[in-house]
């Protein structure tokens, strides 16, 4: 496992300020801020769904900006980063074009790593989705897609983005989503596993539009139970991952879908939650998640593969630098060599998401 000299590629991280700036949990933030509550009393309190989701949720009652990604990062050569929105919750049918605006005014570069590209929110069965892409292409030229808040579970328990089920395959949704090949647009799909066939029909029926898969489709569950009913046994588990490798195996033959290793330390996915300050060793984290991108890699092949540290959301299970060595180990373990990891951890996101490292 070398990367020596290769200066990567973050392709999925977020940036959120939830005391300044309208997002989904600003009001979790300011009860923290306002009325300081003991986190482990708060963790108690939070519903299951939550809890489960977040493992951690003192990462989203503060602040996370280029100074504290860089921080996390520490010796790890991240060059430039890809911004993923996230929860940004302002009134007005395009409101969500001001999330662009902001990230495109945060101090990256100089100490901070670079930011390469945006990936603003939109969703496609909107009726003013048309114009809210042309807002966010307005708000910065660094953006280059969108993504839709489209994962729903069908376990009550495990949390939901969306009350909709099957978003992608709605007649809104499908209708609009031209809207992006006609601006050289990609989408960003992150939907629970069990939804990889309906990612499937969508690169089918707009084999035009690059549609990345976030996070290999997050099968809840598959390390250990969530929810009331998900992963709760090992037999389980085992139909998870084969269903999950099938699906995949069926999403991998549309040339257009590229698949992000990223999101695979949520602790969503069963991870026991460490101690904080104390991430999951590397071996223990590959025994795990390496049978996940062993699958991927056969698949989709280095050339649409690409890496994201999912960061802040995966630090309560990792590091940045773990994840980096882990998913590294999983390559070179399976036969991926350094071409192959110079493809995953920068070429790829610097062709997709078309970054200028010069800048």
């Amino acid at each position: 496992m070398d990367l020596t000299g290769i200066r990567i590629i973050d392709a999925h991280i977020h940036q959120w300020d939830p005391l300044t700036t309208p997002r989904d949990f600003s009001a979790m933030a300011r009860l923290f801020k306002y009325l300081p509550l003991p986190i482990e009393i708060a963790i108690r309190l939070a519903p299951r769904r939550d809890r489960e989701f977040v493992g951690d949720p003192i990462f989203f009652a503060h602040p996370y900006l280029p100074a504290d990604y860089r921080a996390d990062a520490e010796a790890t050569p991240v060059e430039a980063i890809v911004h993923i929105e996230v929860g940004w919750s302002g009134a007005g049918p395009l409101a969500a074009a001001d999330e662009t605006r902001w990230v495109a005014e945060l101090p990256f570069g100089g100490v901070n790593p670079a930011l390469g590209a945006i990936l603003g929110h939109a969703n496609p069965a909107a009726p003013n989705f048309a114009e809210l892409l042309d807002a966010h292409r307005a708000a910065s030229p660094l953006l280059r897609g969108i993504r839709a808040m489209v994962a729903h579970h069908p376990d009550r328990d495990v949390r939901s983005f969306t009350k909709t089920e099957s978003a992608l395959t709605t007649k809104a949704f499908l209708d609009s989503f031209a809207a992006l090949a006609e601006r050289g647009l990609c989408f960003e799909a992150w939907v629970y596993s069990h939804a990889l066939p309906d990612v499937t029909a969508l690169a089918a029926r707009y084999p035009e539009v690059p549609i990345v898969l976030n996070h290999l489709g997050t099968p809840a569950g598959i390390f250990g139970p969530v929810g009331k009913h998900t992963g709760t046994n090992p037999s389980l588990r085992r139909e998870l991952f084969i269903r999950w490798r099938d699906n995949l195996s069926a999403l991998a033959a549309n040339p257009n879908v590229f698949a992000k290793i990223s999101g695979l330390m949520m602790p969503v996915l069963g991870h026991p939650v460490p101690r904080r300050g104390h991430p999951t060793p590397v071996p223990a984290l590959l025994d795990r998640i390496g049978p996940l991108v062993e699958h991927t890699l056969d698949v989709f092949g280095a050339d649409r593969l690409l890496w994201g540290s999912n960061f802040p959301v995966d630090k309560p299970i990792t590091s940045i630098g773990n994840s980096v060595e882990v998913i590294a180990a999983a390559i070179t373990g399976h036969g991926g060599g350094r071409p192959e990891l110079e493809q995953i951890f920068r070429t790829t996101a610097l062709q997709l998401y078309r970054i200028d490292t010069a800048t």
